[in-house]
């Protein structure tokens, strides 16, 4: 409810309302964008990037989803951050970034498995499970 109330307010100009997105979903958005670039750095200024697009575009809001409109963006974000690399699998990025993942105690055996995934993959599957998104918000991302 609070997140309805906060994208709605937000959208109706109450710009005070960005801070509190920001408190809700920036490491949430950090972890998926770091989990789909393999890049944690990389992550850190495509989260900025989704932020100050969030609020420039506020007015596309449908006040509907705010998480699922995050989570597209970022998304979004993500993969032409990929095209920019000309990178199509995750296998092929050579990082020596710890994933914030591991800190949640998935086995370098895991890691290793999601990383061979294509991106699309990888970012559903990272959000079904790490973050719980719903079977509806993931469809909102292809």
């Amino acid at each position: 409810m609070e997140e309805i109330d906060i994208g709605k307010r937000f959208v109706n100009g109450v710009e005070d309302e960005l801070e509190k997105i920001i408190n809700l979903y920036g490491e949430k958005l950090l972890r998926y964008a770091t989990a789909i670039l393999c890049d944690y750095h990389e992550a850190e200024n495509i989260v900025q990037e989704v932020f100050l697009s969030v609020y420039q575009n506020r007015a596309a809001f449908d006040g509907v989803n705010l998480s699922a409109w995050l989570y597209k963006i970022t998304y979004n974000r993500c993969l032409n951050q990929l095209k920019k690399r000309k990178i199509l699998y995750f296998h092929e990025i050579h990082s020596e970034v710890v994933l914030p993942e591991k800190e949640k105690g998935l086995s370098d055996e895991t890691l290793r498995a999601l990383q061979k995934l294509k991106p699309k993959e990888r970012a559903l599957l990272y959000g079904r499970i790490m973050n719980g998104q719903s079977y509806e918000e993931l469809s909102q991302l292809t």
